[in-house]
Order: structure tokens, then C-alpha cells, then sequence
């Protein structure tokens, strides 16, 4: 520990191992060592005992839309990064859509890299995207270090972010494939959702029947099929519908390389509470019933969900209307993903080791990062926050760090406050107060 330069104290730390008292040292941005809770410190470190706060890994966010640039009224590289850094999240990685260009060639994603590179308050990737005339830009992308590519299969609601048909997928996965890439997958089938009841208006029901399980269960078996056909990595996007679990499971026991996310939206609200008219709830896949709820709580128990992300898809103010046809679909959820999935996991019995593993290890995993992010442990970024678990607070809109601050959380009481964050040994929230920004752009590891 000699050469430690800062030493962080807890009587409760979540390792990889569990939740122990520990004392972690940092030397250059990095985890030296997890030592005994009572290891002498040298006088030369800097001591910071945060007494009986749970120190946690910083959480790894792989699905999140920053609009930056083109869209940037509706957020941005700055007020995204600083609302997750209040959240506990230090790494994210953005979503190919919704900018202007959209990250799907080289010359795009170094459009966005440029806008990114002063802003950034925490560690920045990117995700490429898969459209139907962009197949011969994906292996530079991968080259340029993207961590993968998302494509739709039905509509994504921006012009110039086409979905994939069938055929346009098996070309795109088996040019991925050929490179040993990843390809997430927003799996809702546009066939279905073209067949089902389009009412329109500010009947939540309505919205709900618009876009049914089944349009998600037939796009998640096409997909395993083609993944199947190609021996390909794919990942399903926000899975909302439990009705697709048993087919995820037996495709994954078969050896079929499909992992799959769900969000803290469907993991934490449901269909019969939301008002009629309160678009802030709508996003696509539909916030769905509280007995699909609890399907959604197994398969993560059981590891067939992998982990937590936000599909944090904010607009603003003005797109989200009372008529949920037309209202922009997306929650914004960054600020308050860890104590929102918290809040719902303590009262179902699971621990905040569970909620690490799938908000910072697993998602590090997604993304190949797994070496460097997503755990206490020597030779791992010195990524944390501080947790105060049992401390609680109530959503107020005015509080958060989002440019619009639209929330579908707003009155609710939440468990587990952020008290401080920090990145690569450097606290870059407490309290409240920001440092400048501190995060760098990454690259897939190669």
C-alpha cells in the first residue's frame, strides 16, 4: 500500500466476493488492492472513511440516448453525464440514434466524438448502427472502436434510423458475425404492431393494446433464429414482454449467444398505475402489467434477464402531449435508475449485491469492459459510489440534471441516496456539486 495515493474506507463495500468491511486503495485512476477494513494507512494517501454508506462499483449504463449533436434541446453530452454521475453511474454508452448524423459511419461517429470529447462528466462509448444500406460502414465502425451495432426491426420513430426487414438483418448479422461483433436489437415486430388497435388518444389502455406482447415475442424469435443461423452475438433491447422468456432460456440452453436487458420502468412501474394522458410513462416497448412485472423480477433472478439499463430517451417538455399515439415515447431515467430498481429489489427480498451485478458488472460485460469496469477489485478503474441504502427521498423534477425534466417518477418516495461519485480516483459529485467535466471518450478493448 505504499504507493497508494487514495484510500477509500467502508464497513460495507461490495466486491466481487460480497459485501464486506474493507479498505481500497487507488494509485493512478486504478484498484491496487481490497485490504482488511483496519489496514494502516500510509501518511502520504488520501483518506476517505465514508463510515457505513456502501461503497459500489460505479454503475455501467450500455443503453442511453444523449441526442448530441442535431437533437441537443432535448439533451445533451453535459446534462446527460452530470445526471448519471448523480445517479452513480460513471460509464455510459450512447445510443446511435437519436442525433443528427446518427452514429452509423466513421466520419458520424467522429462528428459525435468532437462534441463529446469536453463535456463528458463520465466515461463515454459508443454504439454503431445497423441500417438497410449501411452494411459495408459496419466493419469500420467496429474498427473505430464502436462496442456494436443496434438495429430496429420495426419503425424507430426517426426518419433517418430505418428498421431492418428480415433479409436486411440477415445481411447486417452476417457481416457482424464475420467479425465477431455484437448486434443489440430493438425486437418488436412491425407486422404485428401494424395489425393491432391504433385508437389513438390519452387512453393508457389504448396504448397498451397498440403495442402488444406478441409483437415482441414474434421479432425475439426471428432474431434467436437468425442468430441461431449465423452462430452470432445478439442482444435484445428493453425486453418488457414476459411471454418471451421461455424462448430466451431454451435458445440460450442451446447454445445460442443471446443475452438480454430490461429497464427500471418495467421493473418498477406498471400499467394500472399510470394516469390516462401522462405520456411521461410511454416508451416503446409499453410499461405492461404488474403480473408481467413480477415474471420480469424471476428472469433476473434466475439469470435469464442479464441486466438493468435505462433506455434513457428524453425529449422535450413540449413532445410529450396527452395523446399517447402521437406523444414521444421514452422515459428519462438516469438520475434515478439505482434507487429507483433499488427501491423495488429491497422490497422484493434481493440484495444490493444483486443490483451491482446487474447495473455495473453485467453491463460491463455487454460491452467487453469487464476487465476495467464494473467491480471493486485490483486493476479495475477506481469507478465508485457512495451509497446511503436506507436513506430516502422523493422525486422532485426541479432536482434533476436532465435538460427536460420529464419524469415518470415524480412524487414517489425512493430508496438509497447517492452521496458522492467518482471516477478513475477523483470525486466528481458530492452533494450536489460538480467538478468540471473529467470523463474520457472509450473505444471497444480489442
Amino acid at each position: 500500500m505504499s504507493d497508494a495515493e487514495l484510500v477509500l474506507r467502508s464497513t460495507r463495500v461490495i466486491t466481487p466476493e460480497g459485501m464486506r468491511a474493507a479498505t481500497v486503495t487507488v494509485t493512478s485512476g486504478r484498484i491496487t488492492a481490497v485490504l482488511p477494513y483496519d489496514a494502516e494507512v500510509p501518511a502520504t494517501a488520501l483518506l476517505e472513511d465514508v463510515g457505513d454508506h456502501v461503497l459500489l462499483p460505479g454503475l455501467v449504463d450500455t443503453h442511453v440516448h444523449v441526442n448530441d449533436p442535431g437533437r441537443t434541446e432535448w439533451e445533451g453530452f453535459w446534462t446527460a453525464t452530470r445526471a448519471a454521475a448523480a445517479g452513480g453511474i460513471t460509464t455510459l454508452v450512447d445510443m446511435p440514434l437519436n442525433s443528427l448524423p446518427p452514429t452509423t459511419t466513421v466520419d458520424h461517429l467522429d462528428v459525435k466524438r468532437a462534441v463529446a470529447a469536453d463535456k463528458a462528466h463520465i466515461d463515454v462509448g459508443f454504439w454503431g448502427g445497423a441500417l438497410p444500406d449501411n452494411v459495408k460502414d459496419l466493419r469500420p465502425l467496429h474498427d473505430a472502436g464502436v462496442f456494436g451495432f443496434k438495429c430496429f426491426l420495426s419503425p424507430s420513430g426517426v426518419d433517418e434510423f430505418p428498421h431492418l426487414d428480415q433479409e436486411q438483418l440477415a445481411r447486417s448479422l452476417a457481416e457482424i458475425a464475420g467479425f465477431g461483433g455484437l448486434l443489440i436489437v430493438h425486437a418488436e415486430d412491425p407486422h404485428h404492431l401494424a395489425a393491432a388497435p391504433q385508437h389513438g388518444g390519452p387512453k393508457y389502455a389504448d396504448f397498451l393494446a397498440s403495442r402488444p406482447r406478441d409483437a415482441e415475442d414474434t421479432a425475439i424469435a426471428a432474431l434467436i433464429a437468425q442468430a441461431r443461423r449465423f452462430d452470432a452475438r445478439v442482444h435484445i433491447l428493453h425486453l418488457s414482454s414476459s411471454d418471451a422468456l421461455p424462448m430466451i432460456a431454451a435458445a440460450r440452453a442451446e447454445g445460442v449467444r443471446v443475452t438480454a436487458e430490461t429497464c427500471p420502468h418495467y421493473l418498477t412501474l406498471t400499467a394500472e398505475e399510470v394516469p390516462d394522458g401522462a405520456s411521461e410513462f410511454k416508451c416503446c416497448p409499453p410499461i405492461r402489467e404488474a403480473a408481467n412485472q413480477d415474471l420480469l423480477w424471476e428472469a433476473l433472478a434466475d439469470g435469464t434477464i442479464d441486466c438493468v439499463v435505462t433506455d434513457h430517451s428524453p425529449s422535450t417538455t413540449d413532445l410529450k402531449t396527452d395523446d399517447f399515439a402521437t406523444a414521444w415515447g421514452g422515459i428519462s431515467g438516469l438520475q434515478l435508475s439505482l434507487s429507483a430498481v433499488w427501491t423495488e429489489a429491497r422490497r422484493r427480498g434481493h440484495t444490493l449485491e444483486d443490483v451491482v451485478r446487474w447495473m455495473s458488472a453485467r453491463t460491463a460485460d455487454l460491452a467487453g469492459l469487464g476487465a476495467v469496469k464494473g467491480a471493486i477489485a485490483p486493476g479495475h478503474d477506481a469507478d465508485f459510489a457512495v451509497l446511503a441504502p436506507d436513506e430516502t427521498f422523493t422525486v422532485d423534477p426541479a432536482g434533476l440534471q436532465h435538460r427536460n425534466r420529464v419524469t415518470a417518477y415524480a412524487g414517489k418516495t425512493l430508496h438509497g441516496v447517492v452521496k458522492s461519485t467518482w471516477l478513475r480516483g477523483e470525486r466528481i459529485v458530492a452533494e450536489g456539486e460538480f467538478t468540471e467535466p473529467k470523463g474520457t471518450l472509450l473505444t471497444r478493448p480489442q
